[in-house]
């Protein structure tokens, strides 16, 4: 990890940093984190790290682990299978009203094909940070587009672990391409302001990687007992 600068929001960046590291598995589940350890990489002092981890702590991404410890959590199946149902229902949702309004919000639009397009150069070289990343912005793009701030305002608590469990299937290079071509395929609903069948497409698309996640979590979960 970077060492950061001593900026007002140290805090927010040391929170950020270790969610970055705790998503694509720098820090793995189970894994104890050592808070001298972490500001000593960061370059910043014991107190922003404490206070990040005790956000990390309320929103179930670390654990107590020992006198005043920490753990990163492991990944529930259940529970992403659950986080993944009610997703689908508000990308699902997103999808059709972006559809409805892609014809005349231009800034929306742009934004999506942005996303669109970035997400498009992807290679094999690409980071699994970055690919999260990618996949957020493309999300985020389709939630700005459908017009109702109350879409984002309730699936972004829930992002930090929807990272989590984004890193458990993009880290197959085989998925990375599929996802994208999906991505693809609902923007271009999108586009063509096809609402029903992009609130199809969006659906599938949440289920697909939600069973997909579920899956592979239960067969790691198999192969550590």
């Amino acid at each position: 990890m970077i060492p950061l600068d001593p900026l007002p929001n140290l805090i927010d960046q040391v929170y950020a940093r270790i969610l970055e590291a705790i998503s694509d598995r720098t820090l793995q589940p189970g894994q104890r984190i050592r808070q001298n350890e972490l500001a000593d990489r960061l370059g910043v002092s014991r107190q922003p790290v404490s206070h990040a981890l005790h956000l990390l702590h309320r929103q179930g991404l670390v654990a107590e682990s020992g006198k005043r410890g920490f753990e990163v959590t492991q990944l529930d199946p259940s529970r992403i299978r659950q986080l993944y149902e009610v997703r689908g229902a508000i990308d699902a949702l997103a999808a059709r009203l972006a559809a409805m309004r892609a014809g005349y919000d231009a800034a929306g639009r742009a934004r999506l094909e942005a996303a669109l397009a970035a997400g498009s150069r992807i290679d094999r070289n690409t980071t699994l940070a970055e690919l999260i990343v990618l996949d957020v912005d493309f999300h985020r793009a389709i939630y700005q587009l459908a017009g109702n701030p109350v879409i984002e305002e309730t699936i972004a608590p829930q992002w930090p672990h929807m990272r989590r469990s984004m890193a458990t299937v993009l880290s197959e290079l085989d998925y990375r391409d599929s996802a994208w071509a999906e991505h693809a395929a609902i923007a271009g609903h999108i586009f063509a302001g096809d609402a029903e069948t992009a609130e199809r497409a969006a659906l599938a698309h949440a289920q697909t990687a939600g069973r997909m996640t579920e899956e592979r979590l239960r067969a790691s979960e198999e192969a550590a007992a």
